[in-house]
């Protein structure tokens, strides 16, 4: 089966949003942050764009959360909506409360972190960078 993993875009936030989900997950960057200006072909951008991440990966469990910046003079655009979440299967209660807690940090929740009536206990919300999360537990998922 194959396994999937999101990939995150953002508009010069790359690196703030991934030290602050490091600070929440734990871990460390799979590998090193590898910036725009390191790329062949990328001598006339700003200093600016040269600093937006290229690629970040950041293990959390057995998969991996990526990420990079666009890069406007390239004709990139970033449109932030509400189409992708990253879903998040913890192990325990406990630990679905910390996630919840700490990735909304300064972010916008949608539904509380509760007993939802299809079973699961269920949260979701857009952090601070925009991008859209849901945290649900089932202990079921866990067996």
């Amino acid at each position: 089966m194959a396994k999937l993993n999101p990939y995150l875009n953002f508009d010069g936030k790359a690196e703030e949003a991934f030290t602050f989900y490091k600070s929440v997950f734990g871990g460390e960057f799979l590998g090193e942050i590898h910036k725009m200006g390191n790329a062949p072909g990328t001598e006339n951008l700003s200093e600016e764009e040269k600093n937006r991440v290229m690629h970040v990966a950041l293990p959390i469990g057995n998969d991996l959360l990526m990420a990079s910046d666009i890069v406007p003079s390239f004709g990139q655009t970033l449109n932030v909506g509400n189409n992708n979440y990253v879903s998040i299967f913890p192990e325990s209660r406990d630990e679905a409360d910390r996630l919840f807690k700490g990735l909304s940090e300064g972010g916008n929740v949608e539904m509380p972190i509760e007993d939802q009536f299809w079973g699961d206990y269920f949260g979701s919300f857009q952090d601070k960078y925009g991008v859209h999360w849901m945290v649900n537990y089932n202990e079921e998922y866990t067996k």
